[in-house]
């Protein structure tokens, strides 16, 4: 089947107005904001305000995204969802912002891939677009991870952020942000490295479970850093060679820890004004990391001069999941 080019038509983002900063941190746990700053290049987090859920922050983005798309939500054929902090655990919060957008009858779902979240739902809108069966899809990724964080755990509370990053994909995209490749896996031997225990199937809630706070995030650290940081060289060297014909223009990656950027940077070879960054506003928003720092990049500039460029987006989360994404800026 002949494979139809498709694109970035639109992008947009939602941040809570509430910032916690490090020093906010400091006053919650034994740490400071040179420690903090050190170890992962954050200065300051946004936080969901009481009220406030994960699908307001995915409405604000998804309208956002259609409006610069230049499209009516009666346009969208597909809303996929990517996050590990849904509304609820029934029905999928992806339906309750396609019925809030105002979209037609159209497929909505929900899919948790930790932080690789909106490049599985890149590739897997890629599978739609491609074959004809939508014109345009909206992905978004989102996240309230201040609701299952320990703020008594100082190595993964200073870490995380709320926010959501949407970009419709259509066919309509005149030859620019066209999304060539697309590369996703995973490997169930890390399931462990960053879980809640309590909350599913395995261990459903109870007080005692609650009192214990087995239902928040939990994070091994130095098994994360290794992995991220071999992988996502490997993501980058991937969509490289995935289109020779390209010239490398620039990288949007997970925005998962400054000195697991900067490693992966200088392993690449590449000037710091190749890779876009913004976690030192934001921190850790999992799944809306790559399309909040998207729209951001388009905002301010960074894609200067990189019209018929490769754009690699990348990411790797729980699961262990990872994937790439390659485009002709």
């Amino acid at each position: 089947m002949t494979q139809k080019p498709f694109g970035i038509l639109g992008t947009g983002s939602a941040v809570p107005d509430r910032v916690l900063t490090n020093d906010d941190l400091s006053k919650m746990v034994d740490t400071s904001d040179a420690w903090i700053t050190k170890r992962t290049g954050i200065k300051e987090r946004r936080i969901l305000e009481e009220g406030r859920t994960t699908s307001d922050l995915c409405i604000e983005a998804g309208r956002k995204a259609i409006e610069d798309a230049g499209l009516d939500p009666s346009d969208i054929g597909m809303v996929v969802l990517g996050t590990v902090t849904p509304d609820r655990q029934v029905s999928a919060t992806a339906c309750k912002i396609q019925h809030a957008l105002g979209c037609r009858d159209i497929p909505a779902f929900d899919m948790a891939a930790g932080c690789s979240g909106f490049v599985y739902g890149s590739a897997i809108a890629s599978r739609f677009l491609w074959t004809g069966g939508h014109d345009n899809v909206l992905v978004i990724g989102a996240e309230a991870l201040s609701r299952i964080v320990n703020y008594e755990d100082r190595t993964s509370c200073i870490l995380f952020g709320d926010a959501a990053g949407a970009a419709v994909y259509g066919t309509g995209h005149g030859g620019r942000r066209e999304l060539r490749s697309n590369y996703i896996s995973a490997s169930g031997e890390g399931y462990d490295v960053m879980h809640t225990l309590a909350g599913g199937a395995e261990q459903p809630l109870t007080h005692e479970l609650l009192d214990a706070k087995q239902n928040k995030l939990v994070i091994r650290g130095r098994e994360v850093y290794k992995f991220a940081v071999n992988k996502m060289v490997e993501l980058v060297k991937r969509e490289m060679e995935a289109n020779p014909d390209l010239e490398l223009g620039g990288i949007i990656p997970h925005q998962v820890n400054m000195r697991i950027i900067e490693s992966a940077r200088e392993k690449l070879d590449l000037p710091e004004e190749r890779i876009f960054v913004n976690i030192d506003r934001y921190g850790n928003t999992s799944a809306a990391s790559i399309p909040v720092a998207l729209h951001e990049a388009r905002e301010t500039g960074f894609f200067e001069d990189m019209e018929g460029k490769l754009v690699v987006m990348c990411a790797f989360g729980a699961g262990l999941t990872w994937g790439s994404l390659g485009f002709r800026w």
